[in-house]
């Protein structure tokens, strides 16, 4: 039995992988079950790794840090990867409106939590783990850890602060979400309504009734008119064909347009005549509308065309087929010129069989390829993200120069290099499966970890008074702010109870609220607003843990 000792119990890095992959194991498991309604999905994984430390199991602890350092850089810059593309344009518009909401409930927080530490005698550290478990934030807590190491104070403080007050960090959302519905929503409230999104992509049909326009070729009027449109067929005579840019338009032409919706009157003007055919229901059978012409999708998988412009390639003009649309990442994009292409995208593209396969050949279409993991971009973010966290910056009233750290510079890097690196032709394409594994091995790796190291004292410092007192204000950090700003957002500013939901989901970075939220409010308005605040929340909460801790401790 000596083997099953060593195995187990005797320090070493065989016994480090056996018992964290043990403890993700049954952590991983045991998420799976829903407790009225409601899972902990791997956030389990780190309160089993709290019962294996306070049952006296235990780590080598440099194999420890190693361990629980490699899970978060992987966990961070996976995240940053899979929220980058949608990082910077989250601010446009109605987006902008929903991250300043957000904003406010960050900022109320994080002034709830030094109020807290000074009204209760509980210390920044622990405060600052509160908080993480409050808004349910690992990548912040780990900021924080490191941030305590740095300045050579005791770092696992705070993960104790974290594990008490993270159940009630996942259930407090909920609590906001049912408190808000039951006082302020009524039945109609709920009902799903269109939306008008002026920005969408819109297909009109026109006919060519503007003498300004006779005999004039399709460059030309791109020309002369400012909104953008492209042109996926024209019939004359009772035939269709894929017009090129030189194409001369005549009187009766009848254009196919792909635009945007709050252009279309524009076009009508320019064109003559708009039909009132709908050509943006999703059933309709192309093919079966102009047997001469296929339609099809092809996915990019050439690397070479990463970060290409689409009018670069002159496709339609070497064969004579049109790309009406562009679909990334589930969004519809109006496929102009000037659009620049991404590794993964699906065109739309319509013309002749033969003209199809060839274009098929220039884009690739190798959907198989894409399956295949691209890991130089993970370790060159991974390097990159670990030498911007090392970077010292110096903040007005903070004595000690602040470093991003390992949960900071990586999450920077993932986001930077998953906006721009398409433009720079650097592959940062990941497969969402993939994405996700790494998200999920880096995640468990790392809560493993850090249960382990919080056991030993987790108890203890529950079942004391101060224990129930760290209950009570992760509780308040949790409920307070968020109540406060879904009242502000529904019932002043008449957002719809779906993107509030959503909107404050995203903001304290709470997936399991998120999923109760999909399942008892109708319509895909909450993870829409999740996933448009959900980058910035997540970056501020990483940066806040250190400037709190550098500026009250330094």
């Amino acid at each position: 039995m000596e083997w099953l000792y060593s195995l187990f119990l005797e320090h070493s890095a065989l016994q480090a992988v056996v018992v964290l992959s043990l403890i993700s194991a049954i952590g991983l498991g045991l998420g799976r079950v829903h407790f009225w309604g409601v899972s902990l999905g791997v956030t389990f994984v780190f309160f089993t790794g709290i019962l294996a430390g306070h049952l006296g199991l235990s780590v080598d602890p440099q194999m420890l840090n190693y361990a629980e350092s490699f899970g978060l850089v992987i966990f961070v810059y996976s995240l940053g990867l899979q929220v980058g593309p949608g990082f910077f344009s989250s601010f446009r518009k109605g987006g902008v409106t929903l991250n300043m909401l957000a904003l406010g409930v960050v900022l109320l927080g994080t002034l709830l939590t030094v109020v807290a530490s000074y009204a209760t005698g509980v210390s920044l550290p622990d405060m600052v783990g509160i908080l993480c478990g409050a808004t349910t934030n690992t990548p912040a807590l780990g900021a924080a850890q490191q941030t305590l190491k740095q300045m050579g104070l005791e770092s696992s403080t705070p993960a104790l602060g974290c594990a008490v007050a993270y159940p009630m960090g996942v259930v407090g959302v909920i609590l906001a979400v049912l408190l808000i519905r039951k006082a302020l929503v009524r039945k109609e409230d709920l009902e799903i309504k269109e939306k008008d999104d002026a920005n969408k992509t819109y297909i009109a049909a026109f006919q060519v009734h503007n003498p300004a326009i006779f005999n004039k070729s399709i460059k030309d009027i791109a020309h002369m008119s400012y909104p953008k449109f492209v042109i996926s067929r024209l019939w004359r005579d009772g035939h269709v064909s894929i017009p090129t840019s030189d194409k001369v338009l005549k009187e009766g032409d009848r254009l196919l347009v792909i635009t945007a919706e709050k252009d279309a009157l524009a076009l009508t003007v320019l064109f003559g005549e708009q039909e009132n055919t709908d050509w943006n229901k999703e059933d309709i059978d192309w093919n079966a509308i102009d047997s001469e012409l296929v339609s099809q999708r092809i996915v990019v998988t050439r690397p070479e065309l990463n970060g290409k412009k689409l009018g670069s390639l002159r496709l339609r003009n070497h064969y004579g087929i049109n790309i009406s649309r562009v679909y990334r990442s589930g969004v519809q994009l109006l496929a102009t010129p000037e659009l620049i292409l991404q590794l993964g995208d699906r065109l739309t593209v319509v013309g002749e069989k033969a003209a199809i396969l060839n274009v098929e050949k220039v884009l690739g279409n190798a959907i198989k390829s894409l399956k295949e993991p691209n890991l130089v971009v993970i370790f060159i973010g991974i390097v990159l993200g670990l030498a911007l966290g090392a970077i010292p910056f110096s903040i007005p009233g903070v004595s000690t120069p602040v470093k991003l750290g390992l949960a900071g510079g990586p999450i920077i890097v993932g986001i930077l290099l998953g906006t721009f690196g398409p433009r720079i032709h650097m592959i940062t394409y990941t497969t969402r499966s993939a994405n996700l594994m790494l998200r999920a091995l880096g995640l468990s790796l790392y809560l493993a970890c850090l249960g382990l190291d919080a056991g030993a004292h987790f108890f203890d410092t529950v079942f004391r008074p101060e224990g129930l007192l760290w209950v009570a204000l992760g509780a308040g950090l949790t409920i307070i702010p968020t109540v406060l700003v879904g009242f502000v957002a529904f019932k002043m500013m008449k957002i719809d109870f779906g993107t509030v939901s959503g909107m404050l989901c995203g903001s304290m970075a709470n997936p399991m609220a998120l999923n109760y939220a999909n399942d008892t409010i109708p319509g895909d308005n909450p993870s829409v607003a999740y996933a448009t605040v959900y980058p910035l929340c997540m970056f501020l909460r990483v940066i806040i843990a250190q400037v709190l801790l550098m500026f009250f401790l330094g």
